[in-house]
């Protein structure tokens, strides 16, 4: 954990039934109320990268809450892959097992969890009634997006980070669905990531400029899909460190208390 921070895990209620919520925020904070910031995992999901990412984020001065997605198919520690993710093998066995399932997360369905996670963050003690930010990281950041869509009057900062299938043919791609954000996205793409290409790229920024989105969209050279994730191969230090002065920066910007 982050030296002065205190973390907890607690219960709370999603669309379909209960999940754990880590809660983490600046350890010697007053009274005074902090604006809340969701932290949306990927597919990997609540484990101590996530936690100790989320700690950092507490640090800058917020409350923030990471919900474990999954639930429907058991707690975070069964949800975790098996063995360490950084060993040959073990991050490809656990996507084969990890991905029909997660896709079941649709667009509706994750909608549903993301408004309940929202208010569950609300309902924390000592978190402020002003704006919230909600940040994102591979496929968390499409469901980033997809809040902020559904409760614009609330978020007014999401960051994207390494995100991928931004751009698909399906209706409910994600560059479909941006006309209700009010929120300022800020994306940091991976230059390296093959579910993100050039053309992708290109059409998510046409996307965002065409649904009149407040925005900053910029691909960090060198960096592949996951390149935040310090607990998988993909990790890209200096792009990490890079994805959380910008962040921290948007956050300062936008979230008041």
């Amino acid at each position: 954990m982050t030296p002065d921070v205190h973390g907890e895990t607690i219960t709370v209620p999603a669309a379909y039934g209960d999940t754990e919520m880590y809660v983490t925020r600046p350890a010697a904070a007053d009274e005074s109320p902090l604006p809340g910031v969701l932290f949306i995992t990927d597919v990997i999901g609540l484990r101590p990268r996530t936690r100790a990412m989320a700690d950092r984020i507490a640090s800058w001065g917020h409350v923030v809450a990471v919900p474990h997605l999954f639930y429907r198919y058991g707690t975070a520690d069964e949800w975790a892959p098996a063995d360490d993710p950084l060993l040959p093998g073990a991050l490809g066995a656990f996507f084969r097992a990890a991905m029909p399932r997660a896709s079941t997360l649709t667009f509706d369905v994750a909608r549903a969890d993301l408004v309940s996670y929202l208010d569950a963050l609300r309902s924390v003690p000592g978190v402020s009634s002003g704006p919230i930010g909600v940040t994102g990281y591979c496929m968390g950041g499409r469901l980033a997006l997809n809040l902020a869509a559904a409760r614009p009057a609330e978020v007014a900062a999401v960051g994207i980070f390494h995100t991928g299938k931004l751009v698909t043919e399906d209706p409910d791609s994600p560059h479909l669905h941006l006309l209700d954000i009010d929120a300022f996205v800020l994306a940091i793409h991976a230059d390296k990531d093959r579910s993100l290409p050039r053309t992708a790229i290109a059409r998510f920024e046409h996307a965002l400029i065409s649904s009149g989105v407040t925005h900053s969209a910029t691909v960090y050279p060198g960096a592949e899909h996951g390149y935040t994730m310090s607990d998988i191969p993909a990790y890209h230090h200096e792009a990490c460190e890079h994805h959380f002065t910008e962040l921290e920066a948007l956050f300062r910007r936008t979230l008041t208390t």
